[in-house]
């Protein structure tokens, strides 16, 4: 078995509490389901927002979840690069499984499309 990382991201219009939970789960469950995974499999989520986004912690989307209680989870603050994609939220879902890293089906939804669109147009 090998621990591997799953990579996603989403943006919101707004800095509202709702929304910024709203996605986050929304992107969860989506990487979620691409890659066929469990909470039980995941080791850690690391998950990080631009500055813009100060409205709640994003990790209260998780833990919410039934079965994702026990899974670690950690918010930060993204590096501020001049010109980077405002209101943004990243995921990095490390995960033990079986799959090769090729497998693994990263998710970049709405504006967050541009950070990779490889990968985005793609449905990896």
């Amino acid at each position: 078995m090998y621990n591997r990382g799953i990579r996603g991201a989403t943006t919101v219009t707004r800095n509202e509490e709702t929304e910024i939970l709203q996605e986050t789960a929304v992107l969860l469950k989506e990487i979620v389901a691409r890659n066929e995974i469990e909470p039980e499999d995941i080791c850690s989520v690391w998950i990080t927002v631009t500055a813009d986004l100060d409205a709640t912690f994003p990790a209260r989307a998780i833990r919410v979840l039934k079965g994702w209680e026990l899974v670690p989870l950690m918010c930060s603050t993204e590096i501020p690069v001049k010109g980077s994609l405002p209101m943004c939220i990243r995921l990095l879902i490390q995960v033990n499984t079986n799959k090769s890293q090729r497998e693994m089906k990263h998710v970049y939804l709405n504006e967050a499309k541009s950070l990779r669109p490889d990968l985005a147009a793609s449905g990896s």
